[in-house]
C-alpha cells in the first residue's frame, strides 16, 4: 500500500502538466472533512457516530453587476455516519445545498452503505450510495442580449435519482487512500431542458485521495499530515495538495494549494469531542477576485467496538 501511495503522488505530478479549469461539483479546501460526502466507502470508518458540517462561500463579497446583490457561490454540507456492527460495515447520510450561480442551485440528499473488511494491515471499506438531487434554475434572471428559446423564461425545478460508488482503505500505519465516483448514472433533468438535448444532467465526478500522518520522532506532540485530492469530471480536473501540522491533538494549521487557482490557509482546534476548523483561500488565478471562506464543525460520539483494539488512533478520524 505504501508503494501504491507513492505511485499516486507520481501520477499527480504527471497530470499537473495539463491545463486545469473549474468544474461543476463543489470543492472544499478542508476536503478531509467531506470524505463522507465524496466517498461512500468512508461511511462508518470512524469509531463513533460522527456529525460534520461545512459551510463555504466562494469569492466572498462578489456582487451582481446589475443589482448589486450578493452573487458569491455558496455551499452548505451536513453529514452523519456511524459503524453498524450487525451490517458488518457503516452507514451514512448527507445533505448538501449548493448554489453555484445567482440563478442555479442544487439540494441533494445522499444515503450510503459501506462494507468493512478487516485485514492485517488495516480496514477496507467498499461503499455504494443513492442520491436524490433537486436542481432549480430561474431563467427569468438571465440577461440575454437577444431572446433565446433554449433559455427557460421562468423558475423551474426537477428532482432525479443517481448513484455513487467508492472504496476507502485506512491502514494501521497512519496512511489512507480512497477512490470514488459520484453521480454514475448522469441522470438528465428533463424539465430543465426545453429542447430535449439532454445537456443538463448530474455531474459524474471522480475523487482520488490519499494522505499520511508522520509523527515527529523528537517530539511526538507534533504530527505532520501531507495529503492530496484529485477531483475530475473527465472534462476538467482540479488538484489539491495539503500539509497540516497537528500539535498535541488539540491545535492544527497548514496550507492547501489548488493548482493554478488558489492557496488556502487552514487552522483549527479541538475541545473534547468537538472540532472547529477555518480556511481562507487566496485566489491566484487573476487579480481582483475575492477570497473564499470555509468553516467546518465536527462532533463524534465514540462507540467502543472490537475494531478499536486494532485500528490506529489518528486524530483525523476521532
Amino acid at each position: 500500500m505504501k508503494k501504491l501511495f507513492l505511485y499516486i503522488l507520481t501520477l499527480v505530478l504527471l497530470l499537473s502538466l495539463d491545463n486545469v479549469f473549474g468544474q461543476q461539483a463543489p470543492i472544499f479546501t478542508q476536503y478531509r472533512e467531506a470524505q463522507m460526502f465524496t466517498n461512500p466507502g468512508f461511511a462508518g470508518m470512524r469509531e463513533g457516530i460522527c456529525v460534520n458540517g461545512l459551510m463555504r462561500q466562494q469569492w466572498a463579497g462578489f456582487k451582481d453587476y446589475y443589482t448589486g446583490e450578493n452573487a458569491a457561490p455558496e455551499t452548505y454540507l451536513i453529514t452523519l455516519d456511524s459503524p453498524v456492527k450487525i451490517l458488518r460495515g457503516g452507514v451514512g447520510v448527507a445533505i448538501i445545498q449548493d448554489r453555484a450561480t445567482y440563478n442555479w442551485g442544487d439540494i441533494s440528499m445522499l444515503f450510503s452503505y459501506s462494507f468493512h473488511r478487516e485485514m492485517s494491515i488495516g480496514t477496507l471499506g467498499i461503499g455504494i450510495g443513492a442520491v436524490l438531487k433537486n436542481r432549480s434554475i430561474d431563467g427569468s434572471k438571465y440577461r440575454a442580449v437577444d431572446n433565446d428559446v433554449l433559455i427557460l423564461s421562468s423558475e423551474q425545478g426537477d428532482m432525479r435519482f443517481d448513484a455513487n460508488f467508492g472504496i476507502f482503505f485506512e491502514s494501521l500505519n497512519n496512511y489512507y487512500i480512497g477512490l470514488s465516483f459520484t453521480n454514475l448514472l448522469m441522470t438528465k433533468f428533463v424539465k430543465l431542458d426545453p429542447q430535449g438535448d439532454g445537456l443538463i444532467s448530474t455531474d459524474r465526478t471522480m475523487y482520488l485521495t490519499g494522505g499520511y500522518t508522520y509523527v515527529l520522532p523528537g517530539d511526538p506532540r507534533f504530527e505532520v499530515e501531507p495529503s492530496i485530492l484529485i477531483q475530475s469530471d473527465f472534462i476538467s480536473t482540479q488538484y489539491n495538495i495539503s500539509t497540516i501540522v497537528n500539535y498535541n491533538s488539540r491545535f492544527w494549521g497548514g496550507l492547501n494549494y489548488r493548482f493554478q487557482e488558489s492557496v488556502g490557509v487552514i487552522v483549527g482546534l479541538r475541545y473534547k469531542d468537538f472540532k472547529l476548523g477555518y480556511a481562507y483561500d487566496v485566489n491566484t488565478k487573476r487579480l481582483g477576485v475575492p477570497g473564499s471562506h470555509e468553516i467546518s464543525l465536527n462532533y463524534c460520539f465514540k462507540i467502543k467496538t472490537d475494531r478499536s483494539k486494532t485500528s490506529y488512533k489518528n486524530t483525523r478520524y476521532l
